[in-house]
């Protein structure tokens, strides 16, 4: 939205500890570390927040670096538009697009959701993560959890079958989706997949490392696959048609929520699914990917349910289901 008056952009690095340990194939953290990117113009002021990702080359000083490489043209009043030439997709594009979206809401009195062309926003049911661990460790919390419609199993290779059998026995009502993250190989692909529809699994996200994927077009498996290493915005997205079912757009990976709208509808386009995912973060960085919620066959916002603090003005959970938020929040 045009305004007259001169940007002011700000940058803060969020720590928020974790209730527990989540720990996944490739690593544990007991904390979430975020930046948030903070564009005041006037009166009015815009906030996103990003996670950086190791995996994907980042750290907080690259992307506090990437974000103060173009701070000139955004506090000279680059657009969405322009951000998206400006910086590549990833964390440091988030933070600033969706500040940016934010922004524009404050300044036009304009919800961010009728910004993006939606009538409202509903609640929806999320996703709750269960680390990886050993059987019995994962039986527990999943037993803990049981109540929950839906839980996400964070598997890591040897040993999957027996924790999916436990997690199973201790949460027989609820529907599994599990993720690997690139932890299988593409020898044991029909032994796992085995195990998962044993399990009464409905979806296998990122089973084999992005750049090893193209074994899962040797054959149609048991169950859905939902590629998330392996796609990140548009580019490349109708290369995998043949391996995977469903896409999992998260705003980290796309940089930011303008990319994943125009994400979700080419990913809709060419016959995938959808499941919308997230780091780990604060409430501030779930708000925006729940404008993609209702598109969505699977939503795992859960973010701020394993942090031990969320920030001021969190988003509203009644055990699963997710709330919009408040404007005092985003958008």
């Amino acid at each position: 939205m045009a305004s007259s008056e001169p940007r002011r952009l700000s940058l803060e690095i969020a720590r928020f500890p974790l209730k527990t340990p989540f720990v996944i194939a490739r690593g544990a953290k007991t904390e979430a570390v975020t930046l948030v990117a903070t564009i005041t113009q006037g009166e009015a002021t815009g906030r996103g927040e990003c996670t950086p990702y190791a995996r994907y080359g980042e750290s907080v000083d690259s992307v506090v670096a990437a974000i103060e490489s173009i701070r000139g043209a955004v506090e000279a009043g680059a657009d969405r538009a322009a951000l998206q030439r400006l910086l590549p997709a990833g964390a440091a594009r988030n933070a600033l697009d969706c500040a940016l979206w934010d922004l524009d809401a404050k300044i036009s009195g304009v919800p961010a959701f009728q910004l993006a062309g939606l009538h409202a926003i509903a609640p929806c049911v999320t996703a709750f993560t269960l680390s990886v661990g050993t059987p019995d460790e994962m039986a527990q919390a999943a037993k803990a959890a049981a109540g929950r419609p839906v839980l996400k199993v964070k598997l890591a290779g040897a040993g999957d079958a027996e924790r999916l059998a436990a997690v199973r026995a201790a949460a027989p009502d609820s529907e599994l989706i599990v993720d690997a993250n690139e932890a299988w190989r593409p020898e044991n692909l029909d032994q796992n997949f085995a195990a998962c529809a044993a399990a009464g699994v409905v979806l296998v996200e990122q089973p084999l490392p992005a750049d090893q994927d193209s074994a899962l077009a040797l054959k149609k498996w048991p169950v859905a696959v939902c590629a998330d290493e392996s796609v990140h915005d548009r580019k490349g997205l109708a290369a995998l048609r043949d391996r995977y079912d469903l896409v999992n757009i998260k705003l980290d990976k796309t940089g930011g929520l303008t990319e994943a709208l125009a994400l979700a509808a080419e990913a809709e386009k060419l016959g995938f699914g959808l499941f919308v995912g997230c780091m780990v973060a604060s409430s501030l960085a779930m708000s925006p990917a729940l404008l993609l919620a209702a598109r969505a066959r699977f939503v795992d916002l859960d973010g701020p349910l394993l942090l031990a603090r969320d920030r001021p003005h969190g988003l509203r959970y009644d055990g699963s289901i997710l709330f919009p938020p408040e404007p005092a929040l985003w958008g």
